[in-house]
């Protein structure tokens, strides 16, 4: 699927009558399924009852023992604290990364902003090294951008 019709078919998801999980659950199933560089697609919520920490939501790939992250540990953890993309072409290179697979090699990691506030983040992980370029982070920074409403909605953060 070419990254117009990716665009496309989140917007369709975007748009359907059913809770955010679902919705958020769908984006993460169609970007693994289409590209076949992304092993692992998930979104990470702000837990509402702990704002420092990210708890794991919807995802598509192997199960992660990482269900719980504090801002500042790891990447996904630096992101958050940073509030800036992440693209990591070598995970082995990079003293902070919190291993979920040995097969992971490269990861990708992009704050869900809504309304000027961090309520989630959106993190991939490909067994390929340097899998995410230039069209890719483009990509999946839009994704970000598109589904910030549901990851805010998911998080029950009110914005």
């Amino acid at each position: 699927m070419k990254t117009d019709e990716l665009r496309v078919a989140v917007r369709r998801i975007m748009d359907e009558r059913v809770p955010p999980e679902a919705r958020l659950q769908a984006v993460c199933d169609l970007l693994r399924g289409e590209m076949p560089d992304y092993h692992w697609v998930g979104y990470y919520l702000v837990d509402r009852a702990s704002p420092g920490e990210l708890v794991l939501g919807p995802f598509a790939g192997e199960p992660t023992e990482h269900t719980r992250i504090s801002f500042g540990q790891g990447i996904c953890g630096q992101a958050a604290s940073t509030l800036e993309v992440f693209v990591v072409d070598d995970v082995e290179k990079e003293s902070n990364y919190l291993s979920c697979s040995p097969h992971v090699r490269s990861e990708f990691v992009a704050p869900v902003m809504y309304r000027g506030t961090l309520v989630g983040e959106l993190d991939l992980d490909s067994h390929t090294i340097a899998a995410f370029g230039e069209a890719d982070s483009a990509l999946l920074k839009w994704v970000a951008e598109t589904t910030a409403e549901a990851v805010a909605e998911a998080a029950s953060i009110e914005v």
